[in-house]
């Protein structure tokens, strides 16, 4: 195999300098924070006695991708949705997602304009920073190349009861450049990856240009969207109060680690808020479910897990409030805070119910006069999850 250690070892070290980036309000271009690079948390102890869903999500980012990858920043709370509706033996699956893009030239041609964005990651506020930070700009697309660095450079579970899936997603011939796209599904194949291919635009010129035929040597399903079309946004009369809860919620996160690094994690936080825009009811109800975990980095999800954890952590890792409390008043701090969590989250979740109820007759309506194919990157995503999660023994609601 052409790709080697070397180079796996180079694309780790770039998802550790990801870039942040957040929108300066709702309607306006998304603009580049840039905060100081931050350790990827490791998976807790716990977390390796679960079934994991990791997925890599290819991104072409060549000029005329622009549209691709705003419905991946639109619809990406929407996609978590779909994995929270799964659980494996009873239990909460280990969710992580990592990014890619290839095809920009300004990216480096020894690396076949391939970049890692971010690893496979369950900070799911990280990944949403790594898809506002990708830019779009013209460069050769190659699949086979990008497939194979995503086996390479990624920890994919190596739990059998696992679901591993590629989604690559682009427009130009699928077998271009130094890889064999064959070879690189086979590869996924034998590793236990499911790959997906996407292709933006014509269905029939997909299966022309050896799409269809990616999927089927990867075992995954082929799929077509129409990358230009706007993601629809259904205003609903609960918006303002779940936006206003999700606020409330990120009031109750108590992040550790140094200074600088619990810094960066709020400001992540709330810049992704930025960033999901229209869609920040969406992103809320992900907060409030059961895949918007930040054991490692929060004490409150962390203390769910390792009831030691105030114990371990340093003083001057605590947060700010918290560093002059005895220990009897961190901890009572750290449950009060818990059980306010619990609240705002069944408040989200009342909330969202009825709002579920108002978006899908207003879905109903829209639908008559939708045109037929014209799906977007979300909606395919979220079929070939459901199921293929289910054909992976996963039970989903």
């Amino acid at each position: 195999m052409r790709r080697h250690l070397l180079k796996s070892i180079a694309f780790t070290l770039v998802a550790l300098f990801c870039v942040t980036a957040c929108q300066a309000n709702l309607d306006a271009q998304d603009v580049t924070i840039t905060v100081k690079p931050r350790e990827m948390a490791k998976p807790a102890v716990e977390d390796l006695d679960r079934a994991a869903m990791d997925v890599a999500i290819l991104l072409d980012t060549s000029n005329s991708m622009d549209g691709l990858i705003n419905q991946a920043k639109a619809q990406l709370w929407n996609i978590v949705q779909e994995f929270a509706k799964a659980e494996k033996s009873g239990n909460t699956p280990l969710f992580r997602v990592s990014v890619f893009e290839y095809g920009n030239d300004n990216l480096s041609a020894k690396e076949d304009y391939i970049r890692q964005v971010c690893g496979l990651t369950d900070d799911l506020d990280k990944v949403s920073e790594a898809l506002f930070s990708l830019r779009t700009h013209g460069g050769s697309e190659y699949c086979g190349a990008v497939i194979q660095d995503a086996l390479q450079a990624l920890d994919w579970s190596s739990r059998t009861d696992s679901y591993k899936a590629i989604f690559i997603a682009g427009n130009e011939p699928f077998n271009q450049g130094p890889d064999a796209y064959k070879e690189a599904c086979a590869s996924a194949v034998a590793a236990g990856v499911v790959v997906n291919t996407i292709h933006c635009g014509n269905h029939e010129t997909g299966i022309q240009q050896f799409w269809q035929d990616g999927a089927v040597s990867g075992g995954g399903k082929y799929l077509s969207i129409n990358q230009n079309r706007k993601v629809i946004h259904i205003d609903a009369p609960q918006d303002s109060i779940i936006i206003k809860l999700s606020s409330d919620l990120n009031r109750t996160y108590l992040w550790f680690g140094e200074a600088d690094v619990r810094g960066d994690y709020s400001k992540n936080q709330q810049a992704q808020d930025l960033n999901a825009g229209s869609n920040s009811v969406a992103r809320a109800v992900t907060k409030a479910g059961k895949l918007y975990s930040n054991s490692n980095r929060d004490l409150v999800d962390t203390y769910k897990i390792n009831k030691n954890i105030l114990a371990e952590v340093e003083e001057k890792c605590l947060p700010d409030s918290m560093q002059e409390m005895s220990k009897q008043d961190r901890l009572a701090y750290l449950k009060t805070m818990a059980n306010k969590r619990i609240e705002i989250q069944k408040e989200i979740a009342k909330h969202n119910k009825a709002r579920r109820k108002y978006v899908e007759t207003e879905k109903t309506r829209l639908a008559k006069s939708a045109r037929e194919g014209e799906s977007t990157l979300g909606d395919v995503m979220r079929s070939a999850v459901r199921t293929q999660l289910i054909a992976s023994g996963f039970e989903v609601k």
